[in-house]
């Protein structure tokens, strides 16, 4: 766990066990831009820096690089599998560009950057990484599909779901809903256990978190002025209070949910792989499920450090839950720095077990599971039957392209 942490105080003062003077908002704002590296250009590449981004801005941008369609044409199913990826990497990216409005390098609210920043020191650089990478794998996807003469898929008339009212975020309409998450943790047992939900397997998470936001949601339950202090020894996730708890519990589900997302990404995308039939469309199925992949196994471990000390113990005021110290059970299932998956079941039992992305059949980890989980998710709470009837479509398309297991 880095150490490096942004306390964001406003009029407050120092502890005085703290040998460094009182410091302001400003301060630390520059404290912050000096401690980590400059976001990666994607979003000034496309000349959309510090915008929302649209799936129609996207295609725009991107298409005026596809100046000719290639001659050899995709079939009906290698469509299927790309439209259904491009409408994942839509949702993910709308997001993924709410967490990073609010706590990204160039996020708007201190306190929940200071917050996040108690998982990792480097948790905004992340953040705006990984929203440049799903942004980059929507504008691919479709931009590809027209390439090849297929219809690309644009949601945005589906930007209907309110934005946080709190300090950095932009008020315009969503795709997914981050202000109530039911973040669900059986993934965190999983890849702990021994045993493949491919083969019948079921888990439970370690603990069940309660409905929490994943992003502040206005600055009514979390003031922009709160001192978020940095956890340690002296300072442990127990002696958290108020509003500095309620902020640092939103911090704590982003960081569960975060893993949540991406490990759903890590099965969806070689369970979709496993049934193109055109090499290109293999390549690139693989190639940005890879990166899937690598977002999980970095948010697993920074999720963890939320139920270890010195911060757990952290108390939500508004739901009274209590983030436990895992490692005090001393239990492999629960020990937080086991973040590679241990070797399970694959293929047959007959064979040795092997540590392996799970689950990877259409069933547990293709398209329908994937929509499944996102509503289970709460991600679209308050969306419309329409877009209900759009994304089922197309994931039940992309579940019926033959081959796979």
């Amino acid at each position: 766990m880095k150490e490096e942490n942004v306390s964001s105080s406003v009029g407050t003062a120092t502890p005085s066990n703290d040998p460094n003077p009182p410091s302001t908002a400003e301060d630390n704002l520059q404290r912050h831009w000096r401690g980590v590296v400059k976001r990666r250009s994607f979003l000034k590449s496309i000349g959309l820096a510090g915008a929302t981004v649209t799936a129609g801005a996207l295609m725009g941008k991107q298409l005026n690089a596809v100046t000719t369609q290639s001659s050899r044409r995709l079939s009906k199913g290698d469509i299927q599998l790309l439209r259904f990826a491009a409408a994942v990497e839509l949702i993910e990216a709308d997001l993924w560009q709410q967490y990073n409005e609010l706590g990204g390098v160039q996020g708007g609210n201190l306190a929940y950057i200071a917050a996040l920043s108690n998982l990792d020191g480097d948790m905004p650089q992340y953040i705006a990484d990984n929203t440049d990478d799903e942004l980059s794998h929507a504008a691919f996807l479709n931009a590809y599909l027209i390439s090849k003469g297929a219809d690309p898929v644009d949601l945005d008339h589906f930007r209907r779901l309110p934005s946080s009212q709190a300090t950095g975020a932009k008020d315009v309409g969503r795709l997914t809903n981050l202000l109530s998450l039911n973040v669900d943790l059986s993934w965190y047992t999983r890849y702990r256990s021994g045993q493949n939900p491919d083969f019948g397997a079921s888990f439970k998470g370690p603990f069940t978190l309660p409905t929490l936001p994943g992003i502040p949601v206005n600055n009514t339950d979390t003031p922009p002025d709160t001192t978020i202090p940095a956890a340690s020894a002296q300072c442990p996730g127990t002696a958290f209070t108020g509003a500095a708890a309620r902020m640092q519990a939103i911090a704590n589900n982003a960081g569960f949910h975060f893993a949540f997302i991406e490990q759903g990404g890590a099965s969806l995308y070689p369970s979709l792989a496993f049934k193109a039939k055109d090499p290109e469309v293999l390549r690139i199925l693989v190639s940005i499920g890879g990166v899937e992949i690598d977002h999980f196994g970095l948010w697993h471990d920074k999720g963890g450090n939320a139920v270890s000390q010195p911060l757990a113990g952290v108390t939500d005021p508004a739901t009274g839950f209590t983030f436990p110290d895992l490692n005090a059970l001393h239990n492999e299932l629960d020990q937080t720095n086991l973040i590679l998956p241990e070797p399970t079941d694959f293929i047959s039992k007959d064979l040795p077990q092997c540590s392996v992305i799970r689950p990877t059949t259409t069933r547990n980890g293709g398209a329908v599971a994937t929509i499944k989980a996102f509503t289970d998710d709460l991600l679209f709470l308050n969306q419309g039957d329409d877009f209900f009837t759009l994304v089922n479509q197309l994931a039940v398309a992309a579940d019926s392209v033959p081959g796979g297991f």
